[in-house]
């Protein structure tokens, strides 16, 4: 009688956020020979996260809510679930999972966890007092974990540990992979398009932190200096964000000369097939944006600032450009540099699609480190 597969759980806020970034995990830990489990809101991506082969388990959560009282729920709920699924890995993705998950755990008696922080955002970037004070607050949450043994913690880029207190080189507790990974064989180059006009577009959530006004400023800027740049905007507000742009705006800004929000899309190949420079401005860190590794894919130049997971994937003058965040003439002369330089562009873009395929940002070398993390975790005993 064969052995029963190893089970994993990942507990994850929203099935979106799993569908569109971590849907390769489930897949390779199903080709491993692991029974999955994702544990998650439920709302329009069930379909697409059982077609991996996992199991999908709903467990309500505002994800905006810190109240006490809820989040004391939540741990007695999410504990009831990991009881019954008796876990031998559980696998918390953010920092709300980490936060329910880990008592949770505690609770249904699951030791092997893997607390992966996909970026901390205005939390590990910026440097006011409400800044500083939240690092103290993550810190106080986070690092108690680090006591079991038996937990490892999966980062995106090489900030974020130290951010949180952590030896980014201490192999025994830290794993830090090239984001969510991407398949370079889905995302190929496409020819560049004619210029004139630069053609400039930025796939995000709609998010004040994610730059998108900068963005739109620069271009702006560009234009009055009589270059000819244009902005496709593909993203849709996050209601459940309290850093979303409202629709208003984004309309508002679609009158400009030379921009448009076109909504959200799935067709990212020919959204990059139609532009020549990603441009991120995000104002805080990121864990490794995906919209960056999917135009890297593609072969086109990346405009970005200087913020944790960013700057982790793009180097000033190699795959694109870096400037310091919140710095709108900074963008609009990066971006009148590259309109004046169609063969600049060009290099870039090729030095992009090189950095993803060797520097370890690929799907396939990111689930790889994943699956070996987890087969390290199994073979060591628990106490």
């Amino acid at each position: 009688m064969s052995p029963a597969p190893p089970r994993l759980v990942f507990v994850v806020v929203e099935d979106w956020f799993f569908a569109s970034h971590f849907l390769g995990f489930a897949r390779a830990a199903v080709a491993a020979g692991f029974a999955v489990t994702v544990v998650t809101r439920v709302r329009d991506h069930r379909a697409a996260i059982e077609a991996t082969g996992a199991r999908v388990i709903p467990l309500e959560a505002n994800r905006k809510s810190l109240n006490p009282l809820a989040m004391a729920a939540q741990v007695l709920r999410l504990g009831a679930i990991l009881k019954a699924e008796r876990p031998d890995i559980l696998h918390l993705i953010g920092l709300k999972p980490i936060a329910v998950g880990a008592p949770a755990a505690r609770l249904a008696g699951v030791h092997r966890r893997v607390a992966a922080l996909t970026g901390l955002g205005f939390v590990g970037a910026g440097q006011d007092g409400k800044a500083r004070l939240a690092r103290c607050i993550v810190r106080r949450l986070v690092r108690p974990l680090a006591d079991g043994h038996a937990t490892r913690f999966l980062f995106e880029n090489r900030t974020d540990p130290v951010t949180l207190g952590f030896d980014p080189g201490d192999t025994a507790k830290v794993t830090i992979i090239g984001g969510a990974g991407v398949d370079p064989d889905a995302l190929r180059p496409a020819p560049l398009p004619p210029t004139p006009p630069l053609r400039v577009a930025m796939i995000a959530r709609m998010l004040w932190s994610k730059g998108v006004d900068l963005a739109v400023e620069a271009v702006t800027r560009a234009r009055t200096r009589g270059l000819d740049v244009t902005l496709s905007l593909y993203g849709a507000p996050d209601p459940g964000n309290p850093k979303a742009v409202e629709r208003a705006t984004l309309e508002a800004w679609s009158e400009r000369p030379g921009i448009r929000w076109h909504g959200p899309t799935r067709d990212i190949a020919s959204v990059w097939a139609a532009h020549h420079v990603a441009i991120q401005p995000s104002r805080g860190g990121e864990g490794l944006p995906r919209t960056l590794l999917e135009s890297a894919a593609c072969g086109r130049a990346m405009l970005t600032t200087d913020v944790p997971g960013c700057r982790d994937l793009v180097r000033n003058g190699i795959e694109g450009f870096i400037v310091p965040p919140d710095d709108t003439d900074a963008l609009a002369d990066a971006l009148e540099r590259l309109a004046r330089n169609p063969d600049l562009v060009a290099a870039l873009g090729a030095a992009a699609r090189s950095r993803l395929i060797e520097g370890g940002f690929t799907e396939t070398a990111v689930t790889d480190a994943v699956i070996a993390l987890y087969r390290a975790m199994l073979a060591e005993p628990t106490r």
